[in-house]
């Protein structure tokens, strides 16, 4: 969403400047005369550059702010005021900096759900949906305690998963290496060793050899083709039958597949039991729970 810069006087006549997120000059005239602000001058603010993967909060953060927000709202707080606290002492600026923006489109009039839904790259359709269920129903209080201990109960499972994938990965990369430090390094030590002999290498032997020779020769080249290839795939995997492709060989693959099934399964379950609780309609829960399964093949199983 662009950012604008604008000048204007309050009902009063005092002079006010300041900078506003909105789709566009009539959306920014709207926000701020709900502030009772009387725009002069508005332009868009040049785009900066900031190279980031993703919104760069973490999901801890996330959990975090949802435990304290459930917290202050059922000891009865208002909800601009427990915005404007929190906005001020997470611990990361780019939380600080959404949590800020949500307490200013709520103080415009916009709903909680709506003012979450305007950064989906920090709060998915599950957190909107269910604060949304929770305003309707006027239960916002019970909603967000149901939504943190989610959120605590998901961050466990990934730190679970994560925890578990680790033996494996270290042992992938150790191996890796140490097979690329004996064909470049220790195996050519070896074959000015068998050259002196004179005698006809065995074909094992032989075949060892060979692939010493070629990785040393054209390790740039080497090197080259997997960041190339490292990027094909990326953007492959980003395509819809890509995307498809790769979950299926995942769910295929031995032992890594039985656990993403079973990371999936407790994912399905733990989401749509939140969601019905917290009385978003089936068909609506079951639409949601299908975009947070992490996976396509289980995510069209879903909608089936």
């Amino acid at each position: 969403m662009p950012l604008f810069e604008y000048k204007g006087k309050t009902a009063a006549g005092t002079a006010v400047a300041g900078e506003m997120k909105a789709r566009n000059k009539a959306e920014l005239d709207s926000l701020l005369r709900r502030k009772k602000i009387n725009v002069e001058t508005a332009s868009r603010k040049p785009s900066q550059i900031n190279i980031r993967i993703g919104s760069g909060i973490k999901k801890v953060h996330i959990s975090r702010f949802t435990r304290q927000f459930a917290t202050m709202i059922g000891a009865g707080l208002p909800m601009v005021q427990c915005l404007d606290i929190l906005s001020k002492q997470m611990e990361s600026a780019e939380m600080r900096s959404v949590v800020a923006q949500v307490k200013d489109s709520v103080s415009s009039g916009s709903t909680l759900a709506e003012a979450l839904g305007r950064h989906k790259k920090v709060f998915d359709d599950l957190y909107v949906n269910m604060v949304e269920a929770g305003e309707i129903g006027g239960a916002l209080d019970t909603i967000l305690v149901r939504l943190a201990n989610y959120r605590e109960k998901a961050d466990a499972l990934v730190r679970k998963v994560r925890g578990a994938m680790v033996y494996p990965a270290v042992v992938v990369v150790v191996a890796t290496g140490v097979t690329f430090a004996m064909l470049t390094y220790i195996v050519p030590v070896f074959a000015k060793m068998f050259s002196g002999l004179g005698a006809e290498l065995p074909k094992p032997t032989q075949v060892v050899l060979d692939i010493s020779y070629f990785l040393r020769g054209n390790i740039m080249f080497i090197f080259a083709g997997l960041i190339a290839g490292a990027i094909a795939f990326r953007y492959w995997v980003k395509t819809d039958k890509g995307r498809l492709r790769f979950d299926k060989l995942m769910l295929r693959a031995p032992m890594i597949g039985s656990l993403i099934r079973k990371s999936a399964v407790s994912r399905f379950t733990r989401t749509l039991a939140t969601l019905l609780s917290s009385g978003v309609s089936i068909h609506e829960a079951l639409e949601i729970t299908a975009k947070t399964a992490g996976n396509r093949v289980i995510s069209d199983a879903i909608r089936r």
